[in-house]
């Protein structure tokens, strides 16, 4: 997948849209808050948990929903850090190739949470109906107190 991407994308690579070092500034705090959000996702998540494996093993025992930690906050951390992550590259490199990509995971990852959240509603029933209401699904609520 990662050789195709590069190959379709590879007469766009030097496409610069701006070119600034101030644009880094915004970008490592993006790169911060999609670091500050997988390590937060890692919380009461295996590593076999975030790489599906329940998902795809019909045998799998282990079966909970976590709704602690930074999921009481958003459904989907780590769709939320891949995007923060994206657009950390694309808004410190300017380069049209990276915000293209960002564009495309935006939209993907739209359609993966909407088949993640319809399955862990089957899985789940009443239990995940109930919290899917509750918490937003990538983009948390700011609350000012």
């Amino acid at each position: 997948m990662w050789a195709a991407v590069a190959l379709v994308t590879s007469p766009w690579r030097h496409v610069v849209l701006y070119s600034s070092h101030l644009s880094w500034i915004p970008a490592v705090l993006l790169f911060a808050a999609g670091f500050w959000l997988y390590t937060q996702s890692r919380r009461d998540f295996s590593a076999k948990h975030l790489g599906g494996i329940p998902e795809v093993m019909a045998n799998a025992q282990e079966q909970r929903l976590v709704t602690a930690g930074i999921r009481a906050r958003v459904r989907h951390p780590v769709y939320l850090a891949h995007a923060c992550e994206m657009l950390a590259w694309s808004i410190g490199t300017g380069l049209m190739v990276c915000y293209a990509l960002t564009a495309f995971a935006i939209v993907t990852g739209a359609v993966m949470i909407r088949m993640e959240d319809r399955e862990l509603e089957q899985r789940f029933g009443e239990q995940y109906r109930r919290y899917r209401q509750q918490v937003p699904g990538i983009w948390p609520k700011i609350r000012f107190q």
